[in-house]
């Protein structure tokens, strides 16, 4: 059996610009893989090359056991592509779309009204099925392309950051959706995210990537665990900066921080707090916020490349 996705050495190139710089993929059967990274970092880049829409300057990528470049229509038609910026014309209603999917795929009229009656469902449209799209909200506009992605009921499915501008109930809705696809059909789905909380609620396994590369890769468990200790994450006011940072060094390696804050990777954890806290009052800080948080994939890609995630596309 081929594999989900593969690849080894893929390059992009944008001029003197390297956006995708020698990445190597391997994705199993029935997985839910997580592409973490921010903005700006190569995620979408490499859903274009996986996906035939672009072309790669350098290695080679099979997706459903095609290569992306010699077998481009093969990999089209065993793929569902749900894209950030796809385009949904607004005057049709979610019904007309789908059907019109059905046929670009060759699917049968009488199929065609089965599956679009049941991904209409699936995705909680039903009453809004014959509503022009340009009525929908947004979130409403993401599932409809979940939905439409998978008229065909393809092998392997890309989601480029579903759910960014989403309000929260239609996230969690969305991600309710991936789950079931995964768990009740089996389908291998390529997730890229700059949302920590998404990666780590629906990836199985997850790669981080950075200015094109990847930085580390393994489940989320293992991820954070390769961390080790929590982080304390200290906040103070501009005076105390350096007197927090010579008394909270003496308990654990620095990790990276925004502005006004200091963070170590506290040995000891919850434990060694009293004594921490008795450290910085005998030193005289005047604190704002003390917060110990257990290793998380912020941590991780912090460890990795030196800079906070959350923030991190400035």
């Amino acid at each position: 059996m081929s594999l989900p996705i593969e690849a080894e050495g893929l390059v992009r190139r944008f001029g003197e610009l390297v956006a995708v710089d020698g990445v190597d993929l391997v994705v199993e059967p029935g997985e839910v893989f997580g592409f973490l990274g921010p903005n700006g970092a190569g995620k979408s880049t490499i859903v274009r090359m996986l996906t035939t829409l672009l072309k790669p300057s350098g290695g080679w990528a099979r997706v459903a056991g095609f290569d992306i470049a010699t077998q481009a229509p093969a990999v089209r038609r065993a793929i569902g592509v749900a894209l950030q910026d796809a385009a949904i014309d607004p005057l049709m209603t979610g019904t007309e779309l789908l059907h019109l999917q059905s046929v670009l795929h060759g699917i049968p009229r009488r199929e065609a009204n089965r599956r679009s009656g049941e991904l209409l469902e699936r995705v909680g449209l039903t009453a809004a099925a014959d509503r022009r799209v340009g009525t929908y909200s947004g979130g409403m506009r993401r599932r409809l392309d979940l939905a439409l992605s998978l008229v065909h009921e393809p092998e392997v499915l890309f989601l480029d950051e579903p759910t960014t501008g989403l309000d929260p109930t239609s996230r969690l809705a969305l991600w309710e959706e991936v789950r079931t696809l995964n768990s009740e059909r089996g389908t291998t789905v390529f997730l890229t995210t700059q949302y920590l909380e998404e990666a780590d609620e629906l990836a199985g396994r997850i790669a981080i990537i950075d200015n094109g590369r990847i930085v580390r890769d393994g489940t989320p468990t293992a991820l954070k665990a390769a961390v080790g200790a929590p982080t304390l994450l200290v906040e103070v006011d501009e005076a105390h900066l350096v007197g927090t940072r010579e008394v909270l060094l003496r308990f654990g390696e620095e990790r990276p921080a925004r502005d006004g804050r200091v963070a170590i990777g506290l040995s000891g954890g919850a434990a060694a707090m009293a004594t921490v806290i008795r450290a910085l009052d005998e030193a005289g800080v005047a604190l704002q916020h003390v917060e110990l948080d257990s290793p998380s994939l912020d941590d991780v890609f912090a460890e990795a490349t030196g800079r906070r995630l959350e923030g991190a596309e400035s």
